[in-house]
């Protein structure tokens, strides 16, 4: 069992499900991600850049897709609570797991184009 499988399995079922879910499209939309817990979260990079986080709390589930991969679906989050890179979901209401993996989608391509956009030494 490896640190996210510990993280996850902490919350009662019905989260984990929510949980396992988002990593699962995280995983299928950024392959090759290095998968690991940071912040105390799981957190997921490509080319070593961050790519998301995510979390669950008492009430929410919290997505963190930087400041850009917030501002670029800025009006389909409008909905709900948010921070600056982060979003937060509530655990009674449906998860948008659609857009969630279209904002991992948008920030695969985004880390892709900051690595292929890098000038050389």
């Amino acid at each position: 069992m490896n640190e996210i499988d510990k993280y996850i399995g902490q919350f009662p079922k019905d989260v984990q499900e929510k949980l396992k879910q988002i990593r699962s499209l995280v995983l299928n939309n950024a392959p090759g991600s290095e998968e690991l817990i940071a912040y105390g979260m799981p957190s997921y990079k490509v080319n070593k850049k961050p790519l998301v986080y995510f979390a669950a709390f008492k009430n929410h589930i919290g997505f963190y897709a930087t400041p850009s991969g917030h501002s670029e679906f800025q009006e389909e989050l409008s909905k709900y609570k948010q921070g600056k890179g982060s979003v937060q979901f509530p655990l009674d209401q449906d998860i948008p797991f659609e857009l969630i993996e279209r904002m991992v989608k948008f920030r695969v391509s985004e880390n892709k184009n900051l690595i292929k956009n890098k000038p050389r030494k």
